[in-house]
């Protein structure tokens, strides 16, 4: 069962959230409710793909469990080195081999997903790529010094939180943390409840009624028409239906993860109204962006000025930013059309760049609202051809 696909997954969730709320209300933190309602859920939604043949545990339940304790076991190991390193020579971070060494393994497994499809089936479980970003970003905080102790069941909890488990956001595990770690009284709850049941709704109207209109009543016919004309229609529509469907999604998330306690962060602020497609990406499925941003570009950027990779710092960004969406777009899966649209965004990225670089060697002009408009037209048609590329129709 897909989470937050169909009204069967909802009706499960009617069934489960008066537990929720009331293991909220005798308990001062939003562990118990946490653990419990994943554990339920995560049953449901790989439990028809999961047998015990023999004894063993075979399918989809297997393939989650042993990834768990794979991973886990790569942040315990990194984790008693960095306490190790801390003793004998005083610092708080492992050695960047050791670092190094343990992010490779942690993504070799959905590397062999996305690249080798036979591996699909037997390793392979829906919402994979998001929690191993979730895994990475442990292991990135204990490469950077700031966590050497992680409790396992506060790091499974985090990795595998079922509202956000399928689609993000990505959270991060110290903010997870403190979430997790926090006491709340009844006012947090109410105040939870108050923007969890806003949410959903709001999810409900973006996904079922906006996303499936739009569906049925333009993308659909357009991708059946040729030519220019049919071909800007289907961009459009598109553009405006995966923007409802997957923001209604993340609504759903955010609303869930609120009535568990989690505070999980937004993923989409208007995205279409952004005046310059930098901006677009602090609007734009923000959780994804923002991680490459914090754990891709920013220490590529690092790294190659440290290093003296390039003549100027301008060269090392436009390196960062190629790298950056290039993987994002890989991410995303190994087929050209990801890779072309990731490679897109950095080439807009860069252009923006080089004007406002340019823009700065002329007489200042006041900002006005017809510059304004223009800006997010324009940003706004560059987005929709990029999703156009993203969507298979100009690449197949």
């Amino acid at each position: 069962m897909v989470p937050f696909d169909s009204f069967a997954y909802f009706a499960v969730l009617l069934y489960l959230l008066p537990l929720a709320i009331a293991l909220r209300l005798v308990s001062s933190t939003s562990r118990t409710a946490i653990v419990l309602l994943t554990i339920v859920m995560l049953g449901i939604q790989y439990g028809r793909d999961s047998a015990v043949v023999g004894g063993v545990l075979v399918g989809t339940w297997a393939a989650v469990a042993a990834f768990a304790v794979y991973q886990w076991l790569l942040v315990a190991a990194l984790a008693t080195l960095a306490r190790r390193r801390a003793v004998t020579e005083h610092t708080a971070r492992p050695h960047k081999t050791a670092s190094y060494l343990a992010l490779t393994l942690a993504v070799v497994p959905l590397v062999l997903v996305k690249f080798v499809p036979a591996l699909d089936s037997t390793i392979g479980f829906l919402g994979m790529s998001y929690v191993t970003f979730r895994s990475l970003d442990v292991l990135f905080s204990i490469h950077d010094g700031v966590i050497n102790r992680i409790p396992i069941v506060e790091f499974l909890a985090f990795l595998f939180c079922f509202p956000t488990l399928s689609a993000g956001p990505i959270d991060r595990y110290r903010r997870f943390a403190a979430d997790w770690r926090r006491s709340r009284d009844r006012a947090a709850l109410v105040h939870d409840l108050d923007i969890g049941v806003h949410k959903v709704f709001t999810g409900l109207f973006y996904k079922f009624i906006l996303a499936a209109l739009i569906a049925r009543r333009w993308m659909d016919p357009a991708s059946h028409h040729h030519g220019v004309g049919a071909v800007l229609s289907f961009m459009y529509a598109y553009s405006f239906y995966l923007f409802f469907d997957f923001a209604g999604y993340s609504a759903f998330a955010i609303g869930m993860s609120h009535v568990l306690g989690v505070h999980a962060p937004e993923n989409f602020r208007r995205p279409f109204l952004a005046r310059n497609i930098r901006e677009f990406w602090d609007r734009w499925h923000i959780s994804l962006s923002w991680w490459f941003r914090d754990h891709v570009y920013m220490r590529f950027l690092l790294l190659a000025t440290k290093r003296r990779w390039f003549g100027n710092r301008y060269a090392a960004s436009y390196a960062g930013l190629i790298l950056s969406f290039g993987l994002m777009g890989v991410w995303h899966g190994p087929h050209l059309r990801y890779v072309v649209y990731g490679l897109y965004h950095a080439a807009l990225l860069i252009g923006h760049d080089v004007y406002k670089r340019m823009g700065r060697r002329t007489p200042s002009r006041e900002r006005t609202w017809r510059g304004d408009v223009w800006a997010t037209a324009l940003t706004f048609h560059a987005v929709c051809f990029g999703l156009l590329l993203f969507s298979g129709r100009l690449i197949s």
